[in-house]
């Protein structure tokens, strides 16, 4: 058993990879079983198919690559759903970005969902893995490319993860008298979560919605995504106040129960009952890395930013993150 936290406790690097691979060679092997969060997901893909490869050469042969053991996936999270598909999030710190890699041979041979392995779940795990389905659902039902299938299981998913937000915002703060009914609260939904998941992920690969600024912008662990993802959508009201965010303003509005002309702020009101709002600032950012951050974004994601509900170019992201720093 290799357990990844020995490689180190943020999203996937590449010497933390390499490091993987080299102890998986160890063994002799001929299947994967990848148990844990999406880092553990996309770094099992990675090794599955490297074969003692170095995740550079993967990265630029992987069409080359043909995996022969088998690859077995077991999440236990509740976000979006990487092990249904043949995607993996890498940063390549070498080179100074972040890469999407994704072909045929890093599928999974078998997706197993076990509602149970949430159940433990801490607070701040659960807030920020099921936040990343709301970013997600988000930015494919506004894509310029979701599809009216996509758009139906997006719907479904904010109304899911919003109204079990509410839920647990109304039975108080952890340590609270009403801690009980704070877990139980979440427990319904972790269930459709991990059920859901599944569902969700595969209609929004097949749909080419692919992620959008909310998410990219960010670069960083998922609590970021929340920093960012509000900002993002009033800026896209700035460009273009008109067609399917008006649509998606008024459903999110309605489950709120507030007037749709306030449903960024309320939306924020209730995620920071369980995700506190930090500035960007906050993570470690200063002034003068926002210039290259935005320059970094334009130039090399371009594959994904062309999937935002809006185009946003070098200053739009700039904008974004000074209103956010």
């Amino acid at each position: 058993m290799i357990l990844v936290d020995k490689y180190g406790a943020q999203e996937p690097i590449n010497v933390m990879i390499d490091e993987f691979i080299a102890d998986a060679g160890k063994f002799d092997y001929d299947r994967i079983v990848a148990v844990g969060g999406g880092a553990v997901m996309d770094m099992s893909k990675v090794v599955a198919v490297a074969g003692g490869i170095s995740i550079d050469d993967v990265i630029d042969h992987l069409p080359d690559f043909r995996r022969s053991v088998r690859l077995v996936l077991v999440p236990t999270t509740c976000d979006t759903g990487s092990e249904v598909t043949e995607i993996a999030a890498i940063n390549r710190t070498r080179l100074g970005c972040k890469a999407g890699i994704a072909g045929p041979e890093m599928f999974a041979d078998d997706a197993v969902l076990v509602p149970e392995l949430l159940y433990g779940l801490p607070d701040h795990v659960f807030a920020t893995s099921s936040l990343d389905v709301l970013v997600h659902s988000v930015e494919s039902t506004l894509s310029p490319n979701s599809t009216p299938y996509t758009r139906m299981f997006g719907y479904g998913a904010m109304k899911m993860i919003i109204s079990g937000y509410k839920a647990v915002a109304e039975a108080g703060p952890a340590g609270s008298p009403r801690q009980v009914q704070r877990t139980d609260a979440r427990l319904p939904d972790r269930l459709r979560l991990c059920g859901y998941r599944l569902r969700y992920r595969r209609v929004r690969c097949r749909a080419c919605a692919e992620l959008s600024a909310g998410r990219k912008i960010s670069y960083a662990p998922r609590e970021s995504n929340y920093a960012m993802f509000t900002g993002v959508l009033r800026n896209y009201m700035e460009i273009k106040p008109e067609g399917e965010i008006l649509k998606m303003n008024q459903f999110i509005a309605d489950i709120l129960g507030c007037d749709v002309a306030y449903v960024y702020d309320e939306l924020e009101t209730f995620i920071n009952k369980l995700l506190p709002k930090k500035a960007l600032h906050e993570y470690g950012v200063t002034e003068q890395d926002l210039p290259e951050f935005a320059d970094r974004v334009i130039k090399t994601q371009e594959r994904l930013m062309k999937n935002c509900f809006v185009p946003l170019d070098y200053d739009r992201v700039l904008k974004i993150s000074k209103e956010l720093y």
